[in-house]
This record gives C-alpha cells, structure tokens and sequence, in this order.
C-alpha cells in the first residue's frame, strides 16, 4: 500500500527551503501579513512590523559606525595638520638646540602633550632644561629599552615600572599612559599624560612614528 500523504518537514528543513527561495513570501504576501515572530518580552509581533524592527536596528549600527568614522576623519586631519606644522617649524631651524627646543614646545602646544621627554645619545649642547637628557648608547641606564630601541616601533600604554625613572625621574603622575617613540641612532622621544586611556596598546602609532622621522632628520640635517 502506497502511503499518499504528504511528507512532514521539520522547522529546521523549513528554514532552509525559506533561505533557499527568498522571493517566496512575494508571491503569498496574505502569508507573511498572518506570521508571527515571538519577542523577548514574550509578545509577538506581525513579520513585516518585526523586519521594520531588525531594519532600524541596523540602521542605529550603521549611523553609530559612521559616526565613529566621522570623528576619526576629524582626528586623523587635526593630526595631519600637526605633523605638517611641526614639518616646517623643524625645517627652519638651524641648529640642534632649535631642533630639540622646537619638537618639544610643538608636541607640547600643538599636540596638547603634558608631559615631554627628550634623550639624545650625542649630546645638544644649548638645551637646559628638565625634560631633556644626554645618555650615551652604551649607558646602561638604557638598557630596559634595547628591545625597542632594536624594533624601531613605537609603544603606547603603561611602560614597565624599571623605564619611568630615566623617562620621568620623579614625575610620576605624567606616567599613567605613554607613548614611546624609539629612534634607533638618535634616541628616545616619550609623551607622558595622567589620563590611563589617552595611550593604550593597539592604538595606531603612524603619526607617532612620523613625529620620530622628522625629528631624526631635522637633527642629523642640523649637524651637517
């Protein structure tokens, strides 16, 4: 005896066949005015009235990331126009003590920077003052920093606790975030702040990376 009735679907095998022929609803609009989809409150709602839901809730999303990349946009062209501002203020200086004087009141004005700090490993001679330092290559003051003196790269966050004295002395309450900008045959340029956040690991270091270029070149330039 053949078995005529029709074959049950499971919801699973339902769902797929749906995903499968997305127009299928198109041709029995009656069908998808009568569905009902079950909410967290424990409420239903019409089908049409819960994708009109998921559709402003992709929509807040989308507003939100383009917000975010609105104000990146913002932040990356502010930043530009600092690089290229500290670009010419270090093209017009003359001698190393311009250069060194110069990129400090720049990241300190421009930049909005609380604290700088200044080593070089060949001393300049005409700067007195407390945020820089003369410590030769070989000091073993720089030892905790040959990891990244070698990797070139800068660092963003807390440093280890062994680095802040040679960076900040005393001045600890600068040393809550930090970005360390390594340059290899020149030295060390490091930004302090009191706020925890203002520098964090994973936050883009191009512009940081920049700043050590320039400051590199407008020294060695200097010295010709």
């Amino acid at each position: 005896m053949i078995d005529d009735r029709p074959e049950k679907l499971s919801p699973h095998e339902v769902a797929v066949w749906l995903r499968r022929h997305p127009d299928f609803l198109g041709q029995f609009p009656d069908l998808a005015l009568s569905l009902v989809v079950p909410k967290e409150d424990g409420r239903t709602a019409a089908l049409s009235s819960y994708q009109m839901e998921i559709l402003r809730d992709k929509n807040k999303e989308l507003n939100r990331r383009l917000h975010e990349l609105s104000l990146n946009a913002q932040d990356n062209e502010r930043l530009i126009r600092h690089i290229h501002a500290l670009s010419l203020a270090l093209l017009r200086t003359r001698r190393p003590d311009d250069v060194v004087n110069t990129l400090a009141a720049c990241l300190k004005t421009d930049f909005e920077s609380e604290s700088v700090r200044v080593i070089t490993f060949a001393a300049v001679y005409g700067v007195e003052e407390p945020w820089y330092s003369h410590i030769p290559a070989d000091d073993a003051r720089l030892k905790p920093f040959t990891d990244c003196l070698a990797s070139n790269e800068p660092i963003c966050g807390r440093l280890n606790p062994e680095k802040l004295p040679v960076l900040f002395g005393e001045a600890r309450e600068f040393a809550q975030s930090i970005a360390l900008i390594p340059i290899g045959g020149t030295g060390l340029i490091a930004v302090g702040s009191r706020d925890p956040h203002r520098f964090y690991p994973g936050m883009g270091t191009l512009f940081l990376r920049w700043i050590g270029e320039l400051f590199e070149a407008a020294l060695a330039q200097s010295r010709r």
